[in-house]
């Protein structure tokens, strides 16, 4: 098959979330298998000169954004079995976030525009078009015309994954043909009209041949209010194209076997050694006491509400009651960032708030901490779990998304699962699970090794998530 991988940011050239890390992931794991794949983004400012020194100019083109006409460039870079294109506009991306600009629908609708056009420009013909959240949401509704003027998309059919339904694409109806180029026939009710609005994603999950969502349990919970967001009824609408697939995660990059700035490497046979020498490094590096027999409690998060975050506060003087070291790292809302800056006072070597982000550090956390706190309001799938789980640290979380597809919970009596989780979204909960995992680690560690090693040995490649794509892929192709 011929497959077009379309999203507003791909890891490693640019990244500000977990859509990136799929869509560095899951193409090359299609290429791997066999197919053509290309996958296609902006060439924003942010990408760096390592990266642009590999790329290779194309060709330019003008692309239609409503009633005018916008510069295109096309640049390729090949890595991994897969082609990168990349299209460049600077006015629309020569900006320092990618995100958040008061022209955005313009700018990804010019996107939008820009993946058909270059298909057509470069003489390619895809099978599968496959878009990503609001930003590429356009693709599938532009490609309903689309396909009858530009002979390379005649035969091609769409999927859309919804990674986070709560970023939808919302904007005043008076973008629709001033910016969208798309005609008054388009708002309505059973399009992409919603609450008087012009809902990108509405409209990509009603043109999509295929819907999909980044957990079994995610697609699950879109039917409910609370998770959907005011699209439950399109969700419900649409369910016979909707399938849930749980992500996967480069397990190369996070091998605590080979992976470079922890102290000690470790493996699933022998993590003991290695765990000890990263605990004793994490609580030198953050301000922790030199304790070996303390857990040491790890959050690498963003700092926000639905995250669980409130919880977290709420429960935090419980939390240190225990005999626990605590770490978090992460940036975000005002009265997290305090709440954690004040902990740290007071409980000097034994909570420390790194209110930054970073790369390196997350990865000694996930190396030295003992458990991973994740008490998640709503999480799609959640990657950190994940990483977590490669490098012998139990995590906790509450059950939603992709958290209750990953985490299995412990049974004590069969020894089974790899971490711990609590239901409702209530500190009280969340604070029973955290004492079960510490009373584990204090009292068995015979199991506690045995949780470790569970979560090592965990299949989180792309090779299983890639094959049901692949299956969608091919039911729409017949």
């Amino acid at each position: 098959m011929n497959i077009l991988f379309a999203a507003s940011e791909v890891a490693p050239f640019i990244k500000t979330g977990g859509l990136a890390d799929v869509a560095g992931s899951l193409p090359p794991a299609l290429a791997k298998a066999g197919h053509t794949v290309h996958v296609v983004l902006p060439l924003y400012e942010g990408i760096g000169a390592d990266w642009r020194s590999q790329m290779t100019f194309l060709k330019y083109f003008d692309v239609p954004v409503a009633w005018r006409n916008a510069y295109c460039g096309v640049f390729e870079l090949q890595q991994d079995g897969v082609t990168y294109w990349f299209l460049d506009n600077e006015s629309y991306f020569k900006r320092a976030q990618l995100y958040g600009h008061f022209d955005d629908c313009e700018r990804f609708a010019f996107f939008s525009r820009a993946v058909l056009e270059t298909v057509g420009q470069l003489n390619w013909f895809p099978d599968i078009i496959h878009c990503n959240d609001w930003q590429s949401a356009l693709i599938p509704i532009y490609l309903q015309e689309d396909r009858y003027r530009i002979p390379q998309l005649s035969h091609a059919r769409s999927v859309f994954t919804i990674h986070n339904i709560e970023y939808q694409g919302r904007f005043g109806r008076e973008v629709l043909e001033d910016v969208l180029g798309l005609n008054a026939g388009y708002f309505c009710v059973d399009m992409l009209a919603h609450h008087n609005d012009v809902n990108l994603m509405k409209g990509a999950i009603v043109c999509a041949d295929y819907v999909t969502t980044v957990s079994p349990s995610y697609a699950r919970e879109l039917h409910d209010p609370f998770y959907a967001h005011g699209l439950e009824g399109v969700i419900a609408a649409n369910s016979h194209k909707l399938r849930g697939i749980l992500n996967g995660i480069d397990t190369k990059l996070y091998d605590p076997a080979t992976i470079a700035g922890i102290a000690q490497p470790f493996t699933p046979r022998a993590p003991v050694t290695g765990k000890k020498a990263c605990k004793a490094a994490l609580q030198s590096a953050v301000g922790l006491n030199a304790d070996p027999n303390a857990p040491i409690i790890a959050c690498v998060s963003r700092l926000v509400g639905h995250k669980g975050f409130g919880m977290v506060v709420d429960a935090l003087d419980k939390i240190m009651e225990q005999p626990v070291q605590m770490v978090v790292l992460g940036t975000g809302d005002w009265y997290f960032e305090e709440a954690f800056r004040t902990a740290q006072q007071q409980y000097p070597g034994r909570f420390s708030a790194q209110l930054m982000y970073s790369a390196s550090l997350s990865n000694v956390i996930y190396a030295g901490a003992d458990i991973f706190l994740m008490p998640s309001v709503s999480e799609p799938c959640g990657l950190s779990q994940m990483i977590a789980m490669r490098f012998g640290t139990v995590p906790v979380v509450r059950e939603t998304g992709g958290l209750r597809d990953s985490v299995p919970p412990y049974n004590k009596y069969t020894g089974e699962g790899r971490g711990f989780s609590f239901a409702n979204a209530d500190s009280g909960d969340m604070l029973w699970a955290l004492e079960q995992a510490v009373n584990l680690f204090h009292t068995d560690r015979k199991a506690w090794r045995a949780l470790q090693k569970a979560g090592m040995t965990a299949d989180f490649t792309w090779n299983h998530s890639a094959g049901e794509y692949l299956d969608i892929y091919q039911q729409l192709l017949g």
